[in-house]
């Protein structure tokens, strides 16, 4: 806190007139624009991708402002800043800058939203509530477990709004589902499966270069202990690299995972899994990315219930896309993509349905709502939400991260008496080798090892946890540390 604090007195009284060009107006005069003062006002900071949707997001919501735009890439920025000051129908103009730290101790700024590269966002939670503003900020909300948990604690210290960028929060298709799983509708669910398969191609090599002049290397890098720039890292593909992404499990598979832990049952609630394993590849691409594009995990929670994931993004002829959840029951009945699939005759059960709530505006306007009226609760995806389902999925990466090579062949998977385990491996196993060609025995699984879990500790315990808790909080850069939950 004191860093930041330092690092914008220092930047504020360099800065505090300065324009890009096509920005228009300087913070002081811009704070005189009529009305200006009565309105939401927020930074969105991450300008690529899902940045493009936040902006539009928050400029369609009433009396908000969307004060700044912030990103260390100035030719994006500048390009972004353009566009928006260029639409119709906005009665004022937002500015662009470089660093988040500049616009955190702006008192008239309300709130920001985070749309960077996932290692920025735990850090930018953790500072938003230490400025007492609230936070959008994007799935994953943490890069690793550590981060997330004193993110947490900054959210419920300091009291700020704190919504996931988790969107099925907010549709009332998928809380019909949920509400229906955990009112017991179906009977017992055993099974909670999130699937994240849509096709990728491979990224191919980049070479270590220089940073190009317009990119603030300092910046983008953060907190994350990088070496070398190259071409791979800005501006997507840095998901498939393990000190700047999380693979595709918290990557699209983040949203599929909320879901999966948003339906299980109310007992397990705000805990973690007490066990995790992973198995999978990455296969046929050759590339330099580090991240599997194929995977099978499996988390297992205190009342039995189970979490599967699958991922599958090698592009092949007959590719099936599957981005969605399904739930197995214990009478052997099926949730499949919202319709019921009886097995020998079981059927719905006639109970009182409690309707999960959510909040009307949709992801962005819940937000704004919850802000307003300060209150925490109102977010559809809030901070504790938001940490436990995320650390389910990086619990899973870390089984496989310690995983050994074996021979591909349908041995690789061996899960005892889990019969709808070997079942679902068996599908993404068969899809390897007769869709993407991978070809048996000739090819390696990377297979995790079963992980045991404290959840009141955050800690690996038994065996492997000395190699597997080393995984639960990346190496920082001084500059962009983070204090314990307890000093937060």
């Amino acid at each position: 806190m004191t860093k930041r604090r330092d690092f914008i007195k220092k930047s504020m009284l360099g800065t505090a007139g300065i324009t890009i060009a096509g920005m228009g107006l300087s913070a002081k005069s811009y704070a005189s624009i009529l009305g200006a003062n009565d309105r939401f006002r927020i930074a969105v900071c991450g300008l690529n991708g899902r940045g493009k949707s936040h902006i539009n997001g928050f400029s369609g919501q009433e009396n908000v402002e969307i004060a700044y735009l912030v990103d260390p890439d100035r030719q994006l920025l500048e390009k972004r800043v353009n566009e928006f000051n260029e639409r119709e129908g906005i009665n004022y103009k937002t500015q662009g800058l470089t660093d988040v730290r500049e616009v955190l101790d702006m008192k008239d700024i309300d709130a920001i939203s985070c749309a960077t590269p996932n290692h920025w966002h735990s850090l930018m939670v953790i500072w938003a509530a230490q400025a007492k503003k609230h936070c959008y900020v994007e799935k994953p909300v943490s890069h690793d477990v550590y981060e997330g948990r004193v993110a947490l604690a900054a959210a419920e210290k300091y009291g700020i709004v704190v919504q996931h960028g988790t969107q099925r929060r907010s549709e009332a298709g998928w809380a019909k589902q949920v509400s229906d799983v955990r009112s017991g509708k179906y009977g017992k669910m055993v099974v909670s499966h999130g699937f994240a398969c849509k096709p990728r191609e491979g990224i191919g090599f980049e070479a270590n270069s220089t940073p190009p002049d317009y990119l603030d290397w300092n910046i983008w890098k953060g907190p994350a202990e990088i070496d070398n720039f190259h071409k791979n890292l800005v501006h997507y593909n840095w998901h498939w690299f393990w000190q700047t992404g999380n693979g595709e499990m918290n990557n699209q598979g983040t949203h599929q995972l909320d879901v999966a832990y948003w339906a299980l049952d109310e007992d397990v609630v705000n805990t973690h899994p007490v066990r995790v394993m992973a198995l999978g590849g990455r296969f046929s691409w050759e590339d330099q990315g580090e991240t599997p594009n194929t995977m099978f995990a499996i988390a297992e929670f205190k009342n039995g219930q189970q979490v599967f994931f699958n991922v599958r993004n090698v592009n092949h002829e007959g590719y099936k896309r599957e981005v969605t959840n399904r739930f197995y029951f214990e009478d052997g009945g099926k949730l499949v993509d919202g319709e019921y699939i009886s097995h020998n005759g079981s059927q719905p059960r006639d109970v009182k349905i409690k309707e999960v709530e959510i909040r009307p505006g949709g992801a962005f306007g819940s937000f704004i709502n919850a802000c307003r009226a300060n209150d925490p609760a109102m977010a559809n995806g809030n901070m504790a939400d938001a940490h436990y389902s995320t650390t389910m999925g990086h619990l899973m990466n870390n089984s496989l991260r310690l995983g050994k090579k074996v021979p591909f062949n349908a041995k690789a998977g061996k899960f005892g008496d889990n019969k709808l385990a070997y079942e679902e491996y068996m599908n993404i196993h068969a899809i390897a080798r007769d869709g993407m060609g991978v070809p048996e025995d000739k090819a390696e699984y990377i297979v995790g090892p079963w992980l045991e879990f404290d959840g009141e500790t955050e800690k690996f315990v038994g065996k492997n946890s000395k190699e597997a808790n080393q995984l639960l909080a990346d190496p920082r850069r001084s500059e962009f540390d983070i204090p314990s939950p307890e000093s937060v």
